[in-house]
């Protein structure tokens, strides 16, 4: 395979600013969220930054994505530190778990609606061509990076913001159950990623919210 070095370095810039912003303003909204119902401990570890260095983890913000841009993957993918939530802080347990949880993917969905709509923005008002190309290509994938993270992370499978979700709606006796799962969680996300199942469930939904996005705001 042939490394194409400007195919490259036009991916890492349409990437970049996505990815980063995708993954930190998705642990800061957990660690906001929290706050506001109980739990201090991200803000006290200044948590609460939009500043990417503050939550950037070096195989999930860096190595990751750098990765699977090298080998021509159709779309990035990528994690940051988890921000810090102290469950037994929160004022209602089981129901600000649910918000908590929540909040992370909710944050997704908000920017894949700003990044499709700077899309239209950018199209329209940006009269160079190939400027308007790069700024268009940031943007869809500012798209696809948030939608994949807010499908992935509602997964029902602990720890995922899913799973976590599902724990605080199902009853105490059956969330019990669930919870027993999430030492074990990333083992099965692993799992139905090397056999293909995991891409046969996001890509359908991603592609799904896409194209509602692009209906509705188009």
């Amino acid at each position: 395979m042939d490394f194409d070095i400007n195919a490259f370095m036009y991916g890492l810039a349409t990437w970049a600013i996505p990815v980063l912003f995708a993954i930190t303003v998705h642990e800061v909204a957990h660690g906001w969220v929290a706050n506001k119902l109980g739990d201090s401990t991200a803000r006290m570890l200044g948590r609460l930054s939009l500043n990417p260095i503050k939550h950037v983890d070096p195989v999930g913000t860096i190595g990751v994505p750098a990765f699977l841009l090298l080998i021509g993957s159709p779309f990035l993918f990528g994690w940051a530190k988890p921000v810090p939530v102290n469950f037994r802080n929160l004022k209602h347990y089981r129901r600000d778990m649910v918000m908590v949880a929540a909040a992370g993917p909710g944050a997704n969905l908000v920017m894949a609606i700003m990044w499709i709509i700077l899309l239209a923005l950018f199209a329209h008002l940006i009269p160079d061509e190939n400027i308007a190309r790069g700024f268009t290509d940031m943007s869809k994938n500012g798209v696809t990076i948030n939608l994949v993270l807010l499908v992935f992370n509602l997964l029902p499978i602990p720890p995922l913001d899913g799973g976590r979700v599902l724990s605080g709606l199902l009853p105490p006796s059956l969330s019990g159950y669930l919870d027993r799962i999430e030492p074990y969680g990333m083992f099965i996300v692993i799992g139905l990623l090397y056999f293909g199942v995991l891409n046969q469930i996001v890509a359908p939904a991603v592609n799904a919210l896409a194209q509602l996005l692009v209906t509705v705001f188009l």
